[in-house]
């Protein structure tokens, strides 16, 4: 009789293992192959060659652009390097990457980062908040941008035991922010069984020196995040559910749900058309060949666009697809009167004009 039991309970243990396991490779898109968008225009960013994963243009078309992340499980082509923080200048002819300088006094070794945001001050100060990954933990760096000596002058290392496997972030004020948290786990494997069960254990946070609190809960896993041009709504991506989440941001800083918009593909960061307030998101349209990287058959880059987003059916469009022979891993992509940036977790960058 113990037998049985045992071995009832462990046949139910791998069919549930199997069904999360065909419901993983479904979450993925493993099965889906790219068709192909392309734009006129476009050449790839010499100087970005370890990744572009996230990128926030100013409202004068200075682009920073946060390159070289190590992040668990997916590819690196530079794992001795630390990463960088490039800027590029979008209303030169031909626009270049400039590597910004971090000021003595930060640990540059070990910087890694990922998410990145902006904030101008009263007095037109630009301050650049970085999530940070050294040693494989979680911070956000702040720094002073130096227009003049093209360089970042860092001010403040921010922790907090909510602050856990940060993923992106948008500042609405002075370090006053929200994040967020993409994996509930920090073990790789763990992760990996998080992923496959879908436990939905991830959230967006709210930061500030008075108060840290979780605002929003329940998703896959929690990845770009940014607001909309009237700041009332906070948008946020769930890579693993294949959706943008629309959330209304209340006077206490809380976040109510508004509605969901599914894409059927696996979206990445999120940015506002300055010009429009579109959402442009980069897309994996198959995360599993991020997860088994193979070079000879490369994951894709997909950016859609999401307009009418508040509408009963707002309309997507896909801007840009590739099957990884020109970009692969597409992580963001940023727009600023008709020059689009297209950057990616580990790989290159793009540049088109449209």
């Amino acid at each position: 009789m113990g037998k049985l039991v045992v071995l009832t309970l462990l046949g139910a243990v791998l069919a549930l293992i199997g069904e999360r396991l065909v419901a993983f490779r479904q979450r993925t898109n493993a099965s889906r192959a790219v068709e192909p968008v392309d734009l006129p225009n476009c050449h790839l960013i010499e100087g970005l060659e370890n990744g572009s994963e996230d990128i926030d243009i100013l409202p004068n078309g200075l682009a920073f652009i946060s390159s070289g992340l190590k992040y668990p499980g997916m590819p690196n082509f530079a794992s001795d390097e630390p990463g960088q923080i490039f800027l590029m200048d979008l209303n030169e002819q031909n626009p270049r990457v400039q590597a910004l300088n971090i000021s003595d006094g930060f640990d540059k070794a070990s910087f890694n980062p990922h998410g990145i945001s902006t904030f101008i001050d009263k007095d037109h100060t630009v301050y650049l908040y970085v999530v940070n990954h050294p040693h494989m933990k979680s911070t956000v760096e702040k720094f002073k941008f130096e227009e003049q000596q093209r360089s970042l002058v860092h001010l403040k290392t921010i922790k907090h035991e909510l602050l856990t496997s940060v993923n992106d972030i948008v500042v609405l004020g002075p370090e006053q922010f929200y994040a967020t948290r993409d994996h509930y786990f920090t073990n790789f494997f763990l992760v990996l069984l998080e992923m496959i069960m879908d436990l939905r254990w991830t959230y967006v946070l709210f930061y500030s020196p008075r108060e840290v609190k979780v605002v929003a809960k329940g998703f896959s896993s929690a990845n770009g995040i940014t607001v909309s041009l009237d700041k009332k709504y906070i948008y946020v991506a769930d890579v693993l559910a294949q959706n943008v989440h629309v959330l209304n941001k209340r006077g206490n800083w809380d976040l109510t749900q508004v509605k969901v918009i599914q894409l059927g593909t696996l979206v990445d960061n999120l940015t506002v058309d300055p010009d429009t307030g579109d959402i442009l998101a980069g897309c994996h349209p198959n995360a599993m060949k991020l997860l088994i990287y193979n070079p000879e058959d490369p994951p894709g880059s997909e950016v859609l666009r999401i307009q009418d987003v508040l509408s009963e059916k707002p309309k997507i469009s896909t801007k840009y697809a590739n099957n990884g022979s020109v970009l692969q891993g597409s992580s963001v992509a940023s727009v600023y009167h008709g020059k689009l940036l297209i950057g990616t977790v580990f790989h290159k960058a793009l540049y088109c004009l449209f």
